[in-house]
């Protein structure tokens, strides 16, 4: 049997794995932007921004708002407290920016630390105890000029 006439026996399995791969991105693409906005994931998002923008931080855009924290706050809300994420807050936000052996904690910023406490208070109010007591222990001070 030669190639080509075992290619053209077999079209039909090329044309199927086509039409899946096809209708798959379709449905991938329907779902993707079929997000729809409740009344509640907008009014959360409307009470953030007010909120930053009484605390002194430029307002978010509300779409972005509502794609990532919806009406429960993803992630920010997932155990707060947590060690893991603790650790990795005290890594990466709370250092020089340089890598490796450079890389120096510092004294971070009161503003840095609120800016999340007031996302719990508005997504997930029973988890602001927790994070209070996970970040009880951090130096903070003003250390970002305005």
């Amino acid at each position: 049997m030669s190639p080509t006439r075992f290619a053209s026996e077999h079209r039909w399995i090329y044309w199927g794995a086509i039409a899946i791969l096809l209708g798959l991105v379709i449905t991938g693409l329907i779902r993707y932007s079929g997000f729809k906005r409740t009344q509640e994931s907008s009014r959360k998002a409307d009470q953030l921004s007010q909120e930053l923008v009484r605390a002194g931080y430029s307002a978010p855009d509300k779409d972005t708002v509502e794609r990532l924290l919806g009406t429960d706050g993803g992630q920010v809300c997932e155990s707060p407290g947590n060690a893991l994420k603790k650790a990795l807050y005290r890594i990466d936000q709370l250092s020089n920016g340089a890598t490796g052996p450079g890389s120096r904690p510092v004294i971070a910023d009161t503003k840095a630390v609120e800016a999340e406490r007031i996302v719990l208070q508005v997504y997930c109010p029973d988890q602001v105890p927790a994070f209070d007591q996970a970040v009880e222990d951090l130096k903070t001070d003003d250390t970002v000029r305005r």
